[in-house]
């Protein structure tokens, strides 16, 4: 009974939330504190959930490159560590250790989040019900536009630096 409680209150919440409202949503840092999306108004936020010990886990290096090469322009890559398909390490120290010692990320990342089902973050589940957006495995990409909608996604296969990517980034840059 108080799953279902809860689980409709949130939809209720969802459903009073804007399709254009990706900075409504906060998410734990893994450093501490929050990261706040509406701090982010006004630029471009590639959203990715990533693992650290998934096949795709090289594609930090393609998510820094970005950082580093659009980040002054207003890009803002954001890695959501998620251990919802199982290929995650135990303790957000841990992450942020294994992506500082094997791929000097200076991107914000935050705590590890659920992406998927009951438990998913909110920002996950508002993509879900409002854009139709699941994460089907790691290191899926959400772009959002400097005005808060989705302005595409795409599967883990796409590098973060293709064509497909950039080429709908940088028309969103400052």
């Amino acid at each position: 009974m108080k799953k279902t409680l809860i689980s409709s209150l949130l939809l209720s919440v969802l459903a009073a939330v804007p399709a254009n409202a990706a900075q409504s949503f906060s998410f734990s840092s893994i450093d501490g504190g929050t990261i706040a999306m509406d701090s982010f108004l006004g630029k471009p936020v590639l959203v990715v959930n990533t693992a650290s010990l998934c096949g795709f886990t090289p594609q930090y290096d393609d998510l820094q490159a970005l950082q580093d090469r659009y980040g002054e322009q207003g890009l803002v890559v954001l890695a959501v560590p998620s251990d919802d398909f199982s290929q995650e390490l135990a303790s957000a120290s841990e992450v942020k250790e294994f992506c500082a010692v094997n791929f000097d990320l200076t991107l914000p990342m935050t705590e590890i989040t659920h992406v998927v089902g009951e438990k998913a973050h909110p920002f996950y589940q508002w993509l879900a019900k409002t854009h139709g957006f699941k994460p089907g495995w790691n290191f899926n990409k959400v772009l959002i536009g400097p005005d808060g909608d989705l302005v595409e996604t795409w599967g883990s296969s796409v590098k973060p630096t293709a064509q497909a990517i950039v080429g709908k980034i940088e028309p969103l840059l400052r």
